[in-house]
């Protein structure tokens, strides 16, 4: 024991600290490696909620569709493949494939005007576009299906001199080439506006580099400009696509029979089968614009190469990825 007055410190022993260590003895746990610990995640209840919403209404939608008598579905399944019903599709078919090809082409041709230097062709070509986008379909199609009351014949010559060759102009409009033409220059004008965008939607630098290089001006419009501009181009255009293969109902008020106009003279010879046929009608659109979207989405991911890191995954990619995810899920909730 120490003497009175002596200051020295206690023992290490008995304070529970080194002299060393000023750290207290009783520091607590240690935390835990950061695998171990939880992650909570964000909750989104607003999301659950929406989620249960849109399914009930879907649930309400479907059961209406299924248990409503006054759809009649026996007779839908009696009328949708039937042989009358078919060739309206092949004529719809038909129409809007040579529609869109023409439709196309006389729309690359605008936008082209619409870009060149010539103020000639540049007002010929805006003028075109504000005409038939001004002018309903279904008037165009009228005109054009009187048009033998303006002009019964028609012919090839000299401008303003001679005629070497005439047309009578009743027997050379049928039904079809009416409603070709007509839907083709209608299609003409909307296309040559999505052209001219996606040709618009490149950058001036691509120009300036490809003439830097002295590339033709053919070679930088084939191979530099035309594969970008189809990435603004070819989901505008696909837009004007379904919008023309529904258009095709109108050919009907030019006494065309295609899908539409079967339907039409077939509720008017069954009127009690007017709801099933109408159903008809609208799952084959239904069908074909399906059609065209999953076309749509494979040319958006073909041209998407180069222009993103990653290449989006196909439906059926994701359902692969997501049905592993669960089956990773299930097998690590199993463990637990």
């Amino acid at each position: 024991m120490g003497e009175i007055g002596d200051s020295r410190p206690e023992p290490a022993a008995r304070t529970g600290t080194s002299l060393r260590d000023p750290r207290p003895a009783d520091t607590g746990p240690a935390p835990g490696p950061a695998s171990a610990q939880r992650v909570v995640p964000l909750r989104h209840p607003g999301r659950w909620v929406a989620t249960v919403v849109v399914l009930v209404v879907l649930a309400q939608i479907g059961h209406g569709l299924v248990t409503n008598p006054y759809f009649q579905w026996d007779r839908f399944g009696y009328w949708f493949l039937r042989p009358v019903v078919l060739e309206g599709l092949l004529i719809t078919l038909k129409v809007t494939a040579l529609s869109a090809v023409f439709g196309l082409l006389g729309g690359v041709v605008l936008a082209l005007c619409r870009l060149s230097r010539s103020p000639v062709l540049q007002l010929v070509s805006w003028g075109y576009v504000w005409l038939f986008r001004s002018v309903p379909l279904i008037v165009l199609l009228l005109f054009l299906y009187n048009f033998s009351a303006l002009y019964p014949s028609l012919g090839l010559g000299v401008p303003f001199g001679p005629t070497f060759v005439q047309f009578d102009e009743t027997a050379l409009a049928t039904e079809i080439v009416i409603a070709v033409v007509g839907l083709s220059l209608n299609e003409a004008a909307y296309a040559a506006e999505v052209v001219r965008g996606g040709i618009l939607s490149v950058d001036q630098g691509q120009h300036e580099a490809a003439a830097a290089l002295g590339l033709p001006r053919r070679y930088q419009f084939r191979r530099i400009v035309a594969p970008q501009a189809l990435r603004s181009i070819v989901p505008n255009y696909v837009n004007q696509l379904i919008g023309l293969i529904k258009s095709t109902s109108l050919v009907f008020y030019v006494s065309l029979l295609d899908l539409f106009g079967q339907v039409q003279s077939l509720g008017s010879t069954y009127p009690g089968d007017i709801v099933p046929l109408l159903m008809v009608a609208t799952v084959w659109y239904v069908i074909l614009t399906s059609i065209v979207s999953v076309v749509q989405y494979y040319v958006e991911r073909r041209f998407a190469r180069g222009s993103v890191r990653t290449m989006p995954l196909t439906p059926l990619q994701k359902l692969r990825t997501g049905v592993a995810e669960l089956r990773g899920r299930i097998a690590a909730g199993a463990l637990r």
